[in-house]
């Protein structure tokens, strides 16, 4: 059965507290698994929330900045003492190349597995796959930091009374969606567009051109708050989001369902369990800021299922 859900392995941006372990999402997409931003400590998230090196397809780094790239010397060691039989994918900025090198071999160890190594240099495409198209975006941070967004593939949603109306059942069903027609009749008349769904990953950035199109029509976005909107002009000095800013993006981009993470250690309970508290002022930022749909304040360890195809 096909699982799309996010994994949140850590919240904390520059510096970890005793409730939040730096960045790590795992994004499971049917049967890849897709990590994100492996900080300091993830190999340890990684086991605590059940999930194996064998479970990674692709690695996803947003920029080198230690917070988000610290825990990928530990990941990579894993994935070889597991001797992980297929072929994983990095995506890194190309500008980082030495950072990432230096990491891959940050200690000695018995190497069996090497990555397929596939750096974003800019806008544009990264891979495509059966399933879905991996593009990225330059984001605007203190270096160089892309964001990440997947787009399955658009499918076709057959229509019921439309194939009854043209007496089309059974075996038939299956042939019209393989070939296109049937006895004069197309598949546009007996189906409708089922568009794919879309998940974006927006770390460590300012307001800028390529946050809008990263979050554009997605069904779920994680994105960096780093700060509360009081803030604004720390985050706008470091190069971060307010949870305000994060929320406006999502309401113009028309999100199903905002994930916000990455906070900094200055605000305190990661889970917002009162309104008194800095994870309860994040979502009641956010929802000021005007987004109405499913909002997620996230807290290390928590899955959150991606929203169900329109």
């Amino acid at each position: 059965m096909s699982v799309r859900e996010l994994v949140v392995l850590g919240t904390a941006s520059q510096v970890p507290t005793r409730h939040r372990n730096h960045n790590g999402y795992l994004l499971r997409w049917d049967g890849e698994g897709i990590l994100f931003d492996p900080g300091e400590g993830t190999q340890r998230q990684m086991v605590r929330a059940g999930v194996a090196a064998h479970d990674l397809n692709r690695i996803c780094v947003t920029h080198f900045h230690g917070d988000h790239a610290l825990g990928l010397p530990g990941v990579i060691q894993r994935i070889n003492l597991d001797q992980v039989p297929h072929e994983i994918t990095a995506h890194y900025p190309k500008s980082g190349q030495r950072f990432y090198e230096r990491l891959q071999y940050a200690t000695p160890y018995r190497a069996t597995v090497f990555l397929t190594e596939a750096p974003a240099d800019g806008d544009g495409v990264l891979a495509v796959t059966p399933s879905y198209t991996l593009d990225t975006r330059r984001l605007s941070h203190s270096i160089e930091s892309y964001g990440y967004r997947i787009t399955e593939h658009d499918g076709r949603r057959m229509l019921p009374e439309r194939l009854a109306a043209h007496g089309i059942k059974g075996p038939d069903v299956g042939r019209i969606q393989r070939e296109g027609s049937l006895g004069g009749v197309s598949l546009d008349d007996v189906s409708e567009v089922r568009r794919g769904q879309r998940f974006a990953f927006v770390m460590d950035t300012r307001l800028c051109e390529g946050v809008y199109a990263l979050a554009e029509g997605c069904d779920m976005l994680v994105i960096e708050s780093t700060f509360l909107d009081e803030d604004e002009q720390l985050a706008v000095e470091h190069g971060h989001l307010t949870a305000g800013q994060a929320a406006r993006v999502a309401r113009d981009g028309g999100v199903r369902h905002l994930v916000l993470t990455h906070f900094s250690q200055r605000y305190t309970d990661p889970g917002g369990t009162s309104r008194t508290e800095s994870g309860g002022e994040f979502e009641r930022q956010a929802r000021a800021a005007g987004y109405e749909g499913e909002l997620t304040v996230a807290h290390d360890l928590l899955r959150v299922p991606v929203p169900k195809r329109r």
